[in-house]
């Protein structure tokens, strides 16, 4: 018997588990039927041998193998590799037996398809498994070595070994088939009593439940379970399930009842198989009319049980109101169930009538049919005449062919040896030319990795190169300090030397083709790289600020650039999520930044078609009360970019056409300075400037709280008080050091808050800054103040002296050189305060300052009104 436990993978559910199954091989309908143990009476499914293949793959593990179906795929687990191997060989065996035995007997000679074929090497023709099973009467050495059996682990021996143990008890528990759940506890628990037969049996008829009336059968079952028994198979008292698995096994492995009388009596081999199909017939038909007797007893029953019941209605009634009232259901049941019958006899009618139809439409249909059969015929004949024709023709043809002189034939072949020639060059040549291709694509890739680590090697040259030349313009910085006290040679040499450091030699890097030193004059936007400051300290300071991002830079390139870049290339369709988010907070590619801005303005303002151009008329016809402060900042725009600093430069008219827009749209703000330098940013970054003024509404309108950029800046003088609050308990030493020398943050931060950090940060920071702003809102700004705070929290307490602090505050954010590390801090270090908590602040700070401000207008109206009094 193959038969034996196996561990089935289930596939339901999110969640993967191995489940113990016992696994019984069905020879007559080569099926593997699975239970959940081998006490079980019904299989809870079964795998198609017939049309399977085999698999087994060594990542998979140690005894894993599957078996696919046409339907599914299943996945099994031996206790051990030779275990597996043993199953293979004998499913592949018992499925080439049943294909080839099939196709040279009937359907239902189950026991003639085990019997060998002499004279059968063919393999099996509905599939080429991984494993070969040898057939019979087949010498092949290529063909694996049969497989001792595992006799501990397969067969009837291991259907008396308890199952195997499970983590859980509710492991092997198969939801998917809970009635055959129930069917086999239940057979479990009455044992032996069942198999007598199904006169007790509640549930549905099943082909599993049926036992054989012969009476010899169970008696050899018997036999065989008390031999197996005595061999000592059954163990700890496993005696009663273990005779029911064999009677079951017996009984599904065996033929008919009272076969094998009628077999004995035919000696004949195809007289048995007469015989038995005979008997399958005749078997057939009696479940048939079984199955139909048990449906009219069923109905019978119910009927018999719905008349009892209204019966001992009827009697139990305490009074006659409630029998009439039995009475009257039972007449409207009966009109109920009339008019219903004559509705059911005029659907009758009409269904005759139909038939009557149809019946007509039949016949002409039949009428149609033999027309067609007799216009086939004729051309039948035709084509008949065709043939005959055209057979005649290719024997002339042939006779033609036959005559061909030896020497055409011989200028053929001649032609034909030509062409194998020519064919056998082509090979060589095709071979030679794949070896160059290979040759070639091998160097290209050398080559392609030799250029990738050059560029490697020149980046990390270039960035120890700027590491280099900043800390020789420290130790000119150090030593222009100390310029008072060296002697007149030397502090002149040390003059000359910072005036060649500051000069920037541009041409000569060009010429070369390669610059040594990366640090260009300006950036993507425009932005100097150094500014030019007038102090020639402060000049000197940003280049070693300057050489320090770049070395920054260039030493993040691959590790963190790069994986950036190719994630925003990934980035199909922008949707607000989590991920999207601590993408702009990690800072936009200058490749995407343009296209992530535009959407991030469109989610929240409208675009009205032409209002822009509108805005532009209105402005030209009359002028606004603006316009005047407007042209005195166009100037004072960002003078450290080229494209700001010139008053001819391109952005300055542009400029100009969105803040007139702007004070038109919003006349209750109008203009206000800081504005400009919003506007300048987002035309720097959009380039157009229709874009770049729906991105400055939606800052002013949306970003920032209203009455933030109104003539009394009231809502910017509470963010500052906020911002204290928030400085105090974020960075207490540093605001108690700030308390200890009377230093007001807010004049430094004030003008932070207003244009967010445009004219404070270098740009690159800058804008990175502004990506996480137009994203999330004010917020940000609140957490890149306390992280700038943080950054440089340590030089700050260095510093003693009221002065010296208000003039390092001054420059301290132009020398903040790592825009990593000052985003980390930003959103990773400092512990989360959410909008909720700064709305409450907000409002708190604005009810004491409106409180103070009413306070002060309450005494200048006092002390006008007393000057008023004193007379001049």
């Amino acid at each position: 018997r193959l038969c034996g436990y196996l561990n089935k993978l289930g596939i339901k559910g999110p969640i993967k588990t191995w489940k113990s199954r016992w696994f019984f091989y069905d020879e007559n309908k080569c099926h593997l039927l699975y239970y959940r143990t081998a006490q079980d009476i019904n299989p809870l499914g079964s795998i198609d041998i017939a049309s399977a293949s085999f698999d087994c793959k060594v990542e998979n593990g140690e005894g894993v193998f599957e078996i696919r179906t046409p339907s599914r795929a299943f996945t099994l687990k031996a206790i051990s590799k030779q275990a597996m191997m043993y199953w293979l060989q004998q499913l592949q065996m018992r499925r080439w037996e049943f294909c080839n035995g099939q196709s040279r007997f009937p359907v239902g000679s189950s026991q003639l398809v085990n019997e060998p074929l002499p004279g059968r090497t063919s393999r099996c023709r509905i599939c080429q498994p991984f494993f070969y099973f040898q057939p019979p009467n087949v010498d092949n050495e290529d063909f694996l070595p049969p497989v001792k059996t595992p006799t501990e682990a397969v067969g009837l021996k291991a259907a008396s070994l308890p199952a195997p143990q499970t983590l859980t008890a509710l492991q092997n528990i198969s939801l998917k088939h809970p009635w055959t759940e129930i069917q086999n506890t239940v057979f479990n628990i009455c044992g032996s009593k069942q198999l007598s037969g199904n006169s007790g049996n509640v549930f549905s008829f099943s082909e599993f439940q049926e036992h054989p009336e012969n009476p010899d059968e169970e008696q050899e079952a018997e036999v065989e379970a008390g031999c197996a028994a005595k061999e000592g198979i059954v163990e700890d008292g496993r005696m009663e399930p273990r005779l029911n698995w064999v009677r079951k096994a017996r009984w599904m492995n065996s033929g008919f009842p009272g076969l094998p009388e009628e077999l004995s009596r035919e000696r004949n081999p195809m007289d048995k198989v007469s015989v038995l199909q005979q008997q399958i017939l005749t078997l057939t038909e009696e479940v048939k009319s079984q199955k139909e007797l048990v449906k009219l007893l069923h109905k019978a029953l119910e009927a018999a049980q719905q008349e009892k019941r209204v019966s001992s209605m009827y009697i139990t009634a305490a009074e006659d109101k409630d029998r009439l009232e039995l009475v009257r259901h039972k007449v409207r049941q009966i009109a109920d169930l009339t008019s219903r019958l004559e509705a059911l006899e005029q659907e009758k009618k009409e269904l005759e009538q139909m038939l009557t139809l149809r019946d007509s439409h039949i016949q002409e249909l039949k009428e149609h049919v033999q027309l067609l059969m007799e216009k086939n015929h004729d051309k039948q004949k035709v084509i008949m005449t065709l043939t005959e024709q055209m057979a005649r023709e290719l024997s002339d043809r042939l006779q033609e062919a036959n005559t061909i002189t030896a020497e055409t034939l011989y200028k053929q072949q001649e032609e034909i040896q030509h062409l194998k020639d020519d064919i056998d060059a082509y090979k060589t040549q095709n071979q030679f030319l794949n070896s160059e291709i290979h040759q070639v694509t091998r160097l290209w890739t050398s080559v392609a990795e030799n250029e990738k680590a050059l560029l490697m090697k020149c980046a990390c040259l270039q960035a120890r190169n700027c590491q280099m030349e900043s800390k020789y313009l420290m130790v000119l910085r150090k030593l222009q300090e100390a310029l008072p006290g060296l002697p007149s040679s030397h502090a002149e040499l040390v003059r000359n030397l910072i005036q060649e450091a500051l000069q920037w030699d541009v041409k000569e890097g060009a010429e070369e083709g390669f610059n040594l030193n990366p640090v260009s004059e300006y950036d993507e936007y425009g932005f100097m790289t150094v500014p030019d400051y007038e102090v020639e300290d402060w000049k000197l300071l940003a280049k070693i600020q300057a050489l320090e991002i770049k070395s920054n830079n260039l030493r993040s390139q691959e590790v963190v650039e790069k994986p950036l870049r190719d994630r925003w290339n990934s980035v199909g369709e922008l949707t607000p999520s989590a991920e999207l988010k601590s993408l702009i907070r990690s800072g936009i590619p200058v490749d995407h930044r343009q296209r992530v801005w535009r959407w991030i303005v469109s989610r929240h303002c409208s675009h009205l078609p032409g209002h822009y151009q509108q805005l532009l008329r209105q402005s030209k016809s009359t002028e606004p009360p603006a316009c005047r402060q407007i042209e005195l900042d166009l100037p004072r725009t960002l003078t450290n970019n080229k494209h700001f600093s010139s008053p001819t430069s391109q952005l300055i008219p542009k400029l100009r056409r969105v803040l007139l827009a702007f004070s038109w749209h919003n006349p209750a703000i109008g203009y206000c300075q800081g504005l400009n330098r919003l506007a300048a940013v987002a035309l720097l970054v959009l380039e157009d400037e229709e874009s770049a003024f729906w991105c400055l509404v939606h800052i002013v309108e949306n970003l920032m709280p209203a009455d933030y950029y109104s003539d009394t800046l009231i809502t910017s003088q509470v963010d500052q008080r906020v911002f204290k609050d928030f400085l105090s308990e974020k960075l207490p030493r540093l605001m108690a050091h700030f308390e200890q020398y009377r230093i007001d943050v807010s004049l430094i931060t004030f003008n932070w808050f207003l244009v967010v950090f445009v004219d404070s940060l270098v740009s690159d920071i800058l804008l990175r800054v502004w990506d996480a702003f137009l994203y999330e809102g004010t917020k940000v700004i609140f957490r890149y103040a306390l992280a700038i705070f943080k950054y440089n929290e340590e030089e700050i307490l260095r510093i003693h002296d009221s002065v010296e602090i208000y003039q390092y505050l001054r420059f301290f954010t132009r020398m903040i050189m790592d825009g990593r590390k000052l985003m980390n801090i930003a959103f990773n270090d400092l512990n989360p305060f959410p909008m909720k908590l700064l709305r409450n602040r907000r409002s708190m700070h604005r009810e004491e300052l409106e409180a103070e401000l009413c306070e002060l207008e309450q005494i200048k109206a006092a002390y006008v009104k007393e000057r008023a009094e004193q007379g001049p």
